[in-house]
This record gives C-alpha cells, structure tokens and sequence, in this order.
C-alpha cells in the first residue's frame, strides 16, 4: 500500500534540500515517505548530475569579499556555476554567502581545506554536489584567498563580478575609509604587485627584453639601449605596482602619497584582486 505524500512533508523536505517541488515529491514516493531516505535519494541524484557535468565548464558566479568584524582578517572566494541566468538569482548568491560565512569564521589555509570544512552536516564539497543536482549546473569553489593585517578592508564591485582585499599597517582612524579607496584603486587598475620589490624576476626580466626589442626596432645606438630600458622598466613599475600608481581620485599624489596623507607611515602590506573567469 502506497504512503500519501501530503503537501506540508513536500514543502518541508524542499525547505530542507532546496530541491524542486516535483523532485521533493518524487523522492518521497520513492522513499514510501521516509524523511531521511528522501533526502539521501536527493543527495544521489545530486551526486549522479554532478558527474554528468563534471567536464562542463563553470565560468559565471559570484565572488564574496567579507572582512571580521575586528578587521583583523578577510576573505574572498569565487563560487561559479555555468550560466549568468542562475549567478544572479538570490538563492545562489545565498548559498556564496553561506561558503564566504564559513571562510571568513573559519579561516583554512587552503581552497581544499575549505572544501572538507563542515556546512549545515555536511562537507562543503559534498554541498557542492548537492548543489549542482538541485540546480542543474556545475556548482564550484574555484578561488579562495585569505589576508591578515592591522587593518584589513573587503570591496565588492560590479554585482559580485570582482572582490578585493586590502590589508593595511594600521587601523587608525580614517584608515578604512582610505582602505575602500584603495581597494577601489585596486579593481580598477589591477595592479601586479604592492611595489617594486613585489614584482617577480620573470616579470622584470619579460619586460626589460620587450622594452630593449622596441629601442632597438627605433634604431637607437646599442650603448644607449640598456640606459633607456632601464627608464622603461621605472615606467613599468610606476604604471603597474599598487603604491607608485597615480592615485585614481587625485591624481597628483601616489598611493603611497595618499596613504601618508591619511595617517604618518600608513602603507599596504597584502592584497587580493579576484576577478570572475579570471
């Protein structure tokens, strides 16, 4: 004799998995209206439309910058899915949310140890499954980074399509708000490195064999080549290194500048710039 799946257990169960009304019902009648085998049934079939989309390409999602409380800390992850269509509705920038929630109390050193973290029950990687058979799409956490400073600001721009963390020497007054421009300095003008020094050896050198092949192409005598690649690598630098940029609201001081202006010594000592599909 079949069990009779009333609405209520049906909405209860989708209030639980976030799944379909239809799905919900048919994993009762599966069930014969046991709660927990509907749910595993639920979690199987996530499971199984996880697997068939794993070659499936997630490029749309969201990105969550949150700092502590304190301003001691922050975070910032990318939660992708396949379609815009699905990155913009609420209850997926919920469930972003929920993963940023646990990253920023949590705090694990690794996107992996992220994914073994505890949800609602459950690891954030099987979540993620759960997910993507809820949905319909691939469902990932592709990015995850971590910054710790006196002074640490998170900076959302353009509806969840970039994140950026700033760490800061000080957490005096005035600083956050000077953070938020920086931050705002950063998405903007995506800066490599803090400074000079931040700049890896690859780069300097890519750039110096670029800036030599250009004087050379211009016919500049070979004595003078070094000198002038030089002055396009302090270009370089001044262009594409956070602190010696041309600050974006006043562009007669640096960042650098700026910051001292704010607060006497005031400097950056972290950043993360994540951008979506980046």
């Amino acid at each position: 004799m079949s069990v009779q799946i009333s609405a209520s257990d049906v909405n209860k169960l989708r209030q639980q998995t976030g799944a379909g009304m239809m799905d919900c019902k048919k994993a009762l009648v599966e069930a014969n209206g046991d709660f927990e085998a509907a749910v595993d049934y639920l979690r199987k079939k996530g499971a199984k439309v996880a697997a068939s989309r794993q070659d499936r390409e997630s490029n749309e999602g969201v990105i969550i910058a949150k700092a502590t409380a304190d301003g001691k800390s922050g975070i910032v992850v990318e939660v992708n899915c396949e379609t815009d269509f699905v990155a913009k509705n609420a209850d997926f920038v919920a469930f972003a949310e929920k993963i940023a929630d646990l990253a920023l109390a949590s705090q694990p050193a690794t996107i992996e140890d992220l994914k073994g973290l505890e949800l609602e029950g459950r690891k954030v990687a099987e979540y993620l499954i759960e997910q993507t058979g809820v949905i319909g799409e691939k469902i990932d956490v592709s990015k995850y980074e971590l910054v710790s400073a006196d002074k640490v600001v998170a900076y959302i721009h353009g509806n969840y399509r970039l994140g950026v963390l700033v760490g800061l020497s000080s957490d005096a007054a005035g600083v956050e708000e000077a953070g938020r421009d920086v931050a705002m300095q950063i998405a903007a003008m995506n800066p490599v490195a803090i400074d000079k020094d931040g700049v890896d050896s690859k780069t300097i050198e890519r750039e110096l064999e670029i800036a030599k092949e250009q004087i050379r192409a211009e016919g500049k005598p070979e004595e003078m080549v070094e000198k002038i690649a030089s002055g396009k690598l302090n270009k370089f630098y001044k262009e594409n290194t956070l602190l010696n940029q041309e600050f974006v609201k006043d562009s007669s001081k640096s960042i650098a500048q700026f910051l001292d202006s704010v607060n006497k010594g005031l400097t950056v000592t972290a950043f993360k710039r994540v951008q979506l599909g980046a």
